[in-house]
């Protein structure tokens, strides 16, 4: 049981490592296509408002919480290998 628990710890802080390292990934690479963006079109705007606009509408974006799925589908994965080693 002790082995299962440091399991699920040393998991969650690798996984939350990685979710971490993809989003600021992600948003640097959203930031940089904002730029390319603001200096092809008209500057209606300034710069860092409209990368602001940007980011904000980002943030509550389905890529934004599909990385939420870097915890579920590793834990649904070990759940099945347990269940499939141990009851079948």
């Amino acid at each position: 049981m002790l082995g299962f628990v440091r399991l699920l710890i040393f998991g969650f802080l690798a996984l939350t490592v990685v979710y971490v390292c993809l989003s600021l990934y992600s948003r640097a690479v959203r930031r940089s296509e904002l730029k390319r963006k603001w200096h092809a079109g008209p500057q209606r705007v300034d710069q860092e408002r409209y990368i602001q606009r940007g980011l904000e509408r980002y943030d509550s974006s389905i890529r934004r919480r599909l990385l939420l799925g870097v915890y579920v589908v590793p834990i649904v994965v070990v759940a099945v290998i347990v269940y499939l080693t141990n009851f079948s």
